[in-house]
C-alpha cells in the first residue's frame, strides 16, 4: 500500500492512525478497513456536527427569519438550493483534505506557492469578524434564555467555549460538546415546527415552482452557511482524528453525507418551523424574526427556548471559526502548532474584548465578512477541485469520481457568480 504524501509539518492528531486493521480489501481503493472504534467514531460525529452546526449558525437564523417573512413559501426553494450547493462543495473538500490528510492552506500551497498563505489569511480574516458576531448571538442568547446581561453571557460563552478547549479531564471534549449543543439545537427547533403545523405541502410545490424570490436570499445563503472557515471546519477537524488516507475513505465520505444530511434537516425545520407561524397571521419582528416566531408558537417560554436555541448555535458557530481559523495557521506559523489550544482562547478572547469595547456586532463589518465569504470560497474550492482532478499523487493515487468533479465544477461556477455579486457589493456596505 502506497502512503498518501505528507505535508513537510504534518499535524499531530488526537488519536493515532494506526495499524490495526483487517485484511478485507476495500474495493474502491485496494487498501485495509480500519477496525471502527469508539473514539474514532465520536471525533468523526464531532467533525459531521462542527460541519453542520457552523452551516447553520446565528447568522442564517436571522436569515432565515428575515427571508421567511417576505417570501414565504418561496424561500423553500433558496434552502434547497443552499443545501445542493453544500453537498456538491462538501463532498469534494472532505474528500480532498481527508485523503491527502493535508489541511487546505498546505494543499493549496502545493498546486500553487503562497496561495495556501493567502487562502489562510482570507479565512483568519473573515473568522475573526465573524467570531464577533457569534459571541455577541451566545451573549444575547443567554440573556433571552435566563435574562442576564448582554455582555456578561457573552463573557460566560467565551468562557466556557475556551475551557471546552482547555479541559483535558475529558478526551474528546470538543467533540461532545459540538454533538450535545447540535442535537439540543435541533429537537428545540423541531418543537416549534411541530406545533406551528406549517403548510409543507405548499412549501414542497414552492420548492420547484417559486413565486416571487430574488436571488438575493439564495446568494446571501450560500455565503453565510457555505463560505470562509465553514467549508473547511469539519474536514479541518477530521484531521485532527487521524481519520485520514485512502484506508479511510468510506469513513470520510459517510460523515460528509452524515454532515450533510444533518445540516440539511435542520435547516428545513428551522424554515418550516417560522413558515408555520407566518401562515397563521403572526407578525415577525424585524428585530428578531426567528424568536418572535417561536414566541408566537410557544407563548413567553417559546422566546426563553429560542434564546436556548441561539445561544447553542452562538457557542457552537464560536468553537467552529475560532477551531478552523487556528489551523489555517497551524501548520503556517510554528508557535501556532506548538501552542495550538492557546491561540484559539486568544483568538475567543479577541472576539469577546472587541464585543465588549463596541457593545454589539459591528453590522457593517458583519455584512463585510459575508460578502468576504463570497471571495473566499470560489478561491479554495477550486485549488482543491484541481487537486481532486489533476494531482492523484496528494490523493494517495485514489481517483476522484467524475460524478463528484462535475457537481463541484457546477458549485464553483455558481459560487463565482456569487463571489462578483459580493464585490459588486462591497462598496455600498461602508456608506
Amino acid at each position: 500500500m502506497t502512503d498518501a504524501p505528507k505535508d513537510p509539518t504534518p499535524p499531530e492528531a488526537d488519536t493515532g492512525t494506526g495499524t490495526d486493521t483487517d485484511t478485507h480489501a476495500d474495493t474502491d481503493t485496494d487498501t485495509r478497513r480500519p477496525v471502527v472504534s469508539v473514539k474514532r467514531s465520536v471525533a468523526v460525529a464531532g467533525a459531521m456536527f462542527l460541519m453542520a452546526m457552523s452551516a447553520a449558525g446565528p447568522g442564517f437564523i436571522s436569515q432565515t427569519g428575515t427571508f421567511t417573512a417576505k417570501y414565504g413559501p418561496s424561500f423553500a426553494a433558496a434552502i434547497v438550493a443552499s443545501v445542493l450547493i453544500d453537498l456538491a462543495i462538501q463532498l469534494n473538500v472532505w474528500r480532498v483534505i481527508g485523503l491527502s490528510g493535508m489541511r487546505a492552506q498546505d494543499l493549496a500551497n502545493r498546486v500553487l506557492p503562497w496561495s495556501g498563505h493567502v487562502l489562510a489569511f482570507l479565512v483568519v480574516i473573515g473568522g475573526l469578524v465573524f467570531g464577533i458576531g457569534n459571541i455577541s448571538a451566545a451573549g444575547l442568547g443567554l440573556h433571552d434564555a435566563t435574562g442576564l446581561d448582554l455582555r456578561l453571557g457573552a463573557v460566560i460563552s467565551a468562557v466556557l467555549a475556551i475551557l471546552v478547549f482547555n479541559y483535558r479531564a475529558l478526551e474528546g471534549t470538543v467533540d461532545r460538546a459540538v454533538i450535545v449543543l447540535g442535537v439540543l439545537k435541533i429537537a428545540l427547533i423541531a418543537v416549534v415546527a411541530v406545533v406551528t403545523a406549517p403548510p409543507v405541502d405548499e412549501a414542497a410545490l414552492r420548492t420547484v415552482a417559486p413565486v416571487g424570490l430574488d436571488l438575493l436570499p439564495v446568494l446571501t445563503l450560500i455565503g453565510g452557511t457555505v463560505g470562509g472557515y465553514i467549508t473547511y471546519a469539519g474536514a479541518h477537524r477530521l484531521i485532527e482524528s487521524g481519520t485520514t488516507g485512502p484506508e479511510n475513505l468510506r469513513t470520510i465520505s459517510r460523515g460528509s453525507v452524515n454532515g450533510i444530511l444533518v445540516t440539511g434537516v435542520l435547516r428545513v425545520l428551522l424554515f418550516l418551523g417560522i413558515l408555520g407561524a407566518v401562515a397563521a397571521g403572526a407578525q415577525l419582528s424585524k428585530a428578531d424574526p426567528a424568536g418572535s416566531a417561536f414566541a408566537f408558537a410557544l407563548g413567553p417560554v417559546g422566546l426563553r427556548l429560542f434564546g436556548v436555541v441561539l445561544w447553542t448555535a452562538g457557542m457552537t458557530s464560536t468553537i467552529g471559526a475560532s477551531f478552523t481559523s487556528a489551523s489555517f495557521l497551524r501548520t503556517l506559523v510554528p508557535v501556532v502548532d506548538r501552542r495550538f489550544n492557546l491561540t484559539i482562547s486568544v483568538f475567543i478572547t479577541i472576539c469577546t474584548i472587541v464585543f465588549l469595547a463596541v457593545g454589539q456586532a459591528p453590522s457593517a463589518l458583519l455584512v463585510f465578512a459575508g460578502a468576504f465569504n463570497g471571495l473566499i470560497l470560489p478561491v479554495g474550492l477550486a485549488l482543491l477541485l484541481w487537486i481532486a482532478w489533476r494531482r492523484r499523487d496528494l490523493l494517495g493515487g485514489t481517483r476522484q469520481p467524475v460524478v463528484l468533479l462535475l457537481l463541484g465544477v457546477a458549485a464553483l461556477a455558481f459560487t463565482v457568480y456569487a463571489g462578483v455579486v459580493s464585490v459588486a457589493a462591497i462598496p455600498s456596505i461602508f456608506r
